[in-house]
């Protein structure tokens, strides 16, 4: 039998019992509509969590007080860890790769201006800031480049603070009140939106020494560095941790790089994909059910047609091969209006619910369609093989 004749056959025959395709096409098109589905939310998550965390760069090393593991020791013992300070910062700064240093301070004050008065997240930074962590201004400039213990008390307003406390009036050089200290506004940065639902416009920018005073504190929360391009983190880090061990006399503080910290959270959440997907799979076995059912009907039903056909000349392969391919029809058909269904699905989620990141994981899709046509002719074998071995003179004495 020819391959035109084979197919046109066995698309005959899926179009002959409609009714009984459609509900077999319909049972794979929701296994594999929930797959892409799912792994599109899962994609989704995976984009927003990494496009959250590479908006400010990927050459970049927190350091934080305290070594971050677990050590022997009694009960209640306590911590004679070294903070880190501005001193640590300074020092820092004497590294040849490290091309930006931001100790930051974080504290919550009320912010006035006139009559107008809003509480906001305050950071004390220095004025490596913007170059580090990729931000800019919308007018005039940062934080002047200073020495730490000398800095003026020069602010720099978020995009949102800015417009509570001035709506659209300049406000370059205004004095405001931060607590019980005076700040002279030097510039306004551009809008940079939500970080992991923390608004980072809503912000002030002091200088790191200034908030020190301002929260009464002796050290600083951590120190970001930018380390120049071409080198990798782990030489970087271990600079880092030699200069500050010296400094400090033990290892009393953590470095988190920002690559290294992207890799675990991307192959943490591929794994999650891969998993929401598997689970997924589980209802393609309703379907692979469906189309070995809907076989196994179609050879009890057609015996005389298969006789028929072999006393034409139709040999054991071509019988096979015809009801392969129709298994493989209803798969790939099912297949294909999954994904059609699932992409329709996202593209609504999209426009009813913008917050929630989406996106299809073609390669999943791809796979799923793929794994479509796979179950079909999978499901589809036993009764091929039964229908190939019919005797044909029996077969026609049936019809």
């Amino acid at each position: 039998m020819r391959v035109p004749d084979l197919i046109k056959f066995s698309i005959g025959a899926v179009r002959a019992h409609r009714q009984r395709s459609l509900l077999t096409i319909l049972g794979i098109a929701v296994g594999i509509a929930t797959v892409v589905l799912l792994t599109a939310l899962g994609e989704g998550l995976r984009q927003f969590v990494v496009g959250e965390f590479t908006q400010f760069g990927t050459n970049l090393i927190a350091i934080q007080p305290g070594k971050a593991s677990t050590l022997g020791g009694s009960v209640g013992q306590i911590s004679t860890n070294r903070p880190l300070s501005i001193d640590d910062a300074r020092a820092l700064s004497r590294l040849s790769s490290l091309d930006g240093i931001v100790p930051v301070i974080q504290g919550n004050a009320q912010v006035k201006f006139g009559d107008r008065k809003r509480r906001t997240m305050i950071f004390g930074v220095s004025a490596a800031l913007p170059r580090t962590f990729r931000m800019t201004l919308a007018i005039g400039r940062f934080l002047p480049n200073q020495d730490y213990d000398n800095a003026q008390a020069f602010a720099v307003l978020g995009a949102k603070l800015y417009t509570e406390l001035f709506g659209r009036a300049n406000p370059l050089g205004a004095r405001i009140r931060v607590g019980e200290d005076s700040f002279r506004v030097a510039g306004v940065m551009q809008p940079k939106g939500q970080f992991l639902g923390f608004d980072l416009d809503d912000t002030l920018y002091v200088p790191v020494s200034k908030a020190a005073a301002l929260f009464n504190r002796n050290g600083v929360h951590e120190i970001d560095v930018l380390y120049r391009p071409g080198l990798s983190s782990a030489h970087v880090s271990a600079e880092i941790k030699r200069l500050l061990i010296a400094r400090h006399g033990q290892e009393d503080f953590s470095l988190t790089a920002q690559d290294k910290m992207l890799e675990v959270m991307g192959s943490i959440l591929t794994v999650l994909t891969a998993g929401v997907a598997a689970l997924g799979g589980i209802s393609l076995v309703v379907g692979a059910v469906g189309i070995a059912t809907i076989m196994t009907i179609a050879l009890t039903e057609r015996v005389g047609e298969v006789g028929l056909l072999r006393a034409l000349g139709a040999t054991h392969g071509d019988i096979l091969r015809c009801f392969l391919l129709e298994a493989a029809a209803l798969g790939a058909i099912g297949g294909a209006a999954g994904v059609v269904l699932a992409v329709g699905a996202v593209t609504l989620l999209r426009t009813i619910a913008p917050t929630i990141p989406v996106q299809v994981a073609w390669p999943y899709a791809g796979a799923a369609l793929g794994f479509a046509v796979v179950i079909g002719i999978t499901a589809g074998l036993a009764p091929a093989v039964r229908a190939a071995r019919l005797d044909p003179v029996e077969a026609l004495r049936a019809e």
